[in-house]
């Protein structure tokens, strides 16, 4: 695979267009089918819970949630939606999210999802950058690219 930005090792948005072409729309889509899949997670635990979990659901949907989003992102570079949407998270040097990856770029988005501010900063970056990189991927140095256009 060659890329042709010299600062990072991730593909120009201007000579590779195709990399970057939609992602923003399938982040939402992805954050959406993710949100239904931890929903499901959590309903699935309630009875593990002795349904104790009904008091705080939405704190079992966070640790659930976070742990899904690490494990995922961390096997295979994105989570279930995102493999649904054909995108995936690498880093600077274009690499696969490794574990310690994962959990840092989780923790950013939890924290972003955590202050409101922050968030909607996160979502205006993801449209208006040329990478679509939202609050936690400028931090790291890391896009959201199609998959396909990875194996072309």
């Amino acid at each position: 695979m060659s890329y042709a930005s010299p600062a990072m090792n991730l593909p120009d948005p201007d000579t590779q267009p195709e990399f970057y072409a939609g992602v923003a729309t399938k982040r939402l889509l992805a954050f959406v089918v993710d949100m239904v899949v931890v929903f499901v997670l959590a309903l699935i635990a309630l009875p593990f819970t002795f349904f104790s979990g009904l008091f705080f659901f939405p704190v079992l949907m966070a640790i659930l949630g976070f742990i899904y989003r690490v494990t995922t992102i961390a096997g295979g570079s994105a989570t279930w939606g995102m493999r649904l949407m054909a995108i995936e998270l690498r880093d600077a040097s274009g690499n696969r999210f490794d574990f310690s990856t994962a959990l840092l770029h989780t923790a950013g988005y939890y924290v972003s999802i955590a202050v409101a501010p922050l968030q909607l900063i996160s979502v205006v970056m993801m449209v208006a950058t040329p990478r679509g990189q939202g609050l936690s991927d400028m931090v790291l140095g890391s896009v959201m690219l199609n998959r396909r256009s990875l194996r072309a």
